[in-house]
């Protein structure tokens, strides 16, 4: 038996209202429905979850592609029937993320995506994950632009003529009929018209190395440049579709005057309050900021990560193009079949009952809802893609009793004050492997501790059977090499609370946030959501099962694992940078031709705003077949099958971060 709201219905309670009420003026008024997503990284299946229903603890799955296909069609035909304005738009990052990008790049979101009736989509950060060719095959592939007003493509070889990736994209509606404006200088007389236009992070070549020659501009300049154009054309309806993260979202529009909508991605910000359900209140959705005019406010909004969730808000305006009212609300998508325990064997299946009452629970909540999965989209990724997936999952390498959770920052999603407990074990592992005979004789160097980024994890540890490519494919997918640096103690401090103070404004992107193996520290928050003090940082010197403690020496050099992408400096880790602009004494490691081989850096150079890694010869070309560079994930592989293979957290904490509330 199916349980299941009726969504049509739902849909049109929940997009408008409080949006169509007397405050909206009669008189050539306008109202646009928006939906949205963002930060999808190629989760076409569903991710396992929980939540609770009243005092239950119910384990079940959220979303995946066919579940936002169903809610999108019945979003679409609710506006339809209602004769509404719609949008339906991507707030970036489709990227990454799963073992189907990893098997088929690119080409199944152009496929999947163009299936959804997307309006626009953002430009992220990990659409650059691969390189330029292949992100402009994919933004050719596509039936909807990508649009980035701040960025520069004229001198790359490969977008340089991509049509399809564009500043802004204009609609003209007519109650539910929609169409695109190519003529700025011939606008329609009689429509309501809609600028959608993109921003993308203005220090992307920091973040994504693998830009090309793109450039990326100021993101507040270019908005109001932008959005000052569109006035004086006489386009009042203005919408920026970003990916910079909810809280530089929220400080766009206290810069920029005349943005009446923001819909982002980026920080994986699911907002709402979901402490109904057993989850984190994260922050208002439709949040208004004021301009700095002082006379105008733009509504912001985000739909979290990996396609569990869709947002759906009604956007009104006043004849001018203020917006007058912002009201809507994310929606989780989640199954209709529950159990006991996250392992998920028969027995601890919901018996009928028990499901009744559970279905009853989610039917008297709003922001939680069944969706059935739409069955043209799930029979494509059965029959098409997922038997390669299945079969390039390996060997079991351990078993996991109960799942093991991974959040960026301590704190947030419910987590503890020491955060995740995967980032923990990825580190010991990266510890682990360095310190091996293998590896020494390359490196020529004992590890003394690892560090990690929380944003390079981008899996839980699930219940259950655990797979070589539950590692390769899914929690470490981004193929980076381990590297071995000699680095300064007071580069390591200045590198932990650096990173850790960038994350403390509300909503702002986490993925710099810092664990490790074989080291520890505290940081204590002094003022909420803006500074903070380091405490301590602290070495372990003896063993994991007699641990000793030593605290972290200014003037002393120890050798560190940490993945070349953050050994490198990107995604804030600047401190690492500045260690090795003369000389490094890193040691990068790969397998070629089965062989571990070790790559001497000399140095790292800022290059047109991006670290370029000099070596004494050669680097590793992990691009040629006989190459085999992704030794992160591989280190973790071999620790949990040689030394975990009943997997649980470790013994000792990381990280200890005090929050001021």
């Amino acid at each position: 038996m199916t349980f299941s709201k009726p969504l049509v219905a739902l849909s049109v309670t929940l997009a408008l209202a409080g949006c169509a009420q007397t405050s909206i003026q009669p008189d050539n008024a306008f109202t646009l429905t928006v939906a949205h997503i963002n930060d999808t990284h190629s989760n076409f299946d569903p991710v396992k979850s929980s939540f609770k229903a009243d005092d239950t603890l119910v384990y079940n799955e959220f979303g995946g592609f066919p579940r936002l296909q169903t809610m999108a069609e019945e979003y679409k035909l609710a506006a339809k029937q209602q004769n509404n304005s719609f949008l339906f738009l991507h707030g970036g990052d489709a990227w990454q993320g799963s073992a189907y990008f990893k098997l088929n790049e690119g080409a199944m979101n152009a496929e999947l995506l163009s299936k959804m009736g997307l309006d626009a989509m953002a430009l992220g950060n990990h659409e650059f994950d691969l390189n330029n060719t292949k992100l402009n095959q994919f933004i050719s592939d596509i039936n909807f632009p990508v649009v980035a007003a701040n960025i520069d493509t004229s001198n790359d070889a490969d977008l340089k003529d991509q049509t399809n990736l564009k500043p802004f994209v204009i609609f003209a509606f007519d109650g539910n009929n929609k169409t695109v404006v190519e003529d700025l200088n011939n606008l329609p007389q009689d429509k309501d018209l809609v600028a959608v236009f993109g921003l993308a992070l203005d220090d992307m070549p920091n973040l994504a190395p693998n830009t090309g020659n793109v450039e990326f501009h100021d993101m507040v300049d270019s908005a109001q440049a932008t959005v000052d154009m569109f006035k004086s054309k006489g386009i009042n309806n203005i919408v920026a579709l970003t990916h910079i993260g909810n809280a530089v979202d929220v400080d766009i529009a206290s810069k920029v005057n005349g943005i009446d909508l923001i819909v982002g991605g980026h920080s994986h910000t699911l907002l709402g309050d979901f402490t109904n359900i057993g989850h984190d209140h994260n922050g208002t959705y439709a949040q208004m900021v004021q301009n700095p005019n002082g006379q105008n406010q733009t509504c912001v909004v985000q739909a979290g990560q990996y396609a569990q969730a869709i947002g759906q808000l009604a956007v009104s305006f006043d004849t001018n193009g203020d917006v007058t009212a912002c009201n809507g609300l994310n929606i989780l998508l989640s199954n209709d079949e529950y159990y006991h325990s996250p392992t998920r064997e028969t027995e601890s299946k919901f018996n009928s009952a028990d499901t009744v009452k559970v279905v009853e629970f989610i039917d008297s909540e709003e922001n939680i809802t069944i969706t059935e999965e739409e069955a043209a989209m799930r029979g494509l990724i059965d029959s098409k893609y997922k038997p390669a997936v299945d079969q390039a999952y390996g060997s079991v390498i351990a078993q996991v009793a109960d799942e093991i959770t991974h959040e960026r920052r301590p704190g947030d999603r419910g987590t503890d004050k020491h955060g995740s407990d995967v980032a923990a074990i990825i580190a010991e592992g990266q510890y682990y492997w360095t310190n091996t005979e293998e590896v020494q004789q390359v490196t020529g160097m004992k590890v003394d501790f690892s560090l990690i980024g929380a944003g390079g994890i981008r899996t839980n540890i699930e219940a259950g059977e655990y797979r070589e490519g539950n590692v390769a494919l899914e929690m470490l997918p981004f193929s980076n090499f381990m590297s071995v640096l000699p680095v300064k103690g007071a580069d390591i401090k200045a590198l932990v609370e650096g990173a850790i103070t960038a994350t403390l404004p509300e909503g702002s992107h986490a993925g710099k946030f810092p664990y490790g193996g074989h080291i520890r520290y505290q940081f204590t928050e002094t003022a909420a959501n803006q500074s903070g003090k380091l405490d301590y940082v602290e070495v372990m010197t003896g063993t994991t099962a007699k641990p000793v403690w030593t605290p972290l020496e200014d003037n002393k050099t120890y050798h560190v694992a940490i993945n070349n992408y953050n050994a490198t400096g990107n995604d804030g880790w600047t401190p690492l940078f500045k260690a090795q602009q003369n000389n490094s004494g890193r040691v990068d490691l790969a397998y070629v031709d089965g062989k571990l081989t070790g790559f001497n850096v000399k140095n790292i150079e800022e290059v047109g705003g991006k670290y370029k890694v000099r070596y004494e010869t050669e680097g590793p070309n992990c691009k040629a077949e006989n190459t085999r560079c992704n030794t992160d994930a591989q280190s973790v592989i071999d620790y949990i099958s040689n030394e975990r293979p009943t997997l649980t957290p470790l013994d000792y904490q990381v990280v200890t971060f005090e929050r001021t509330h």
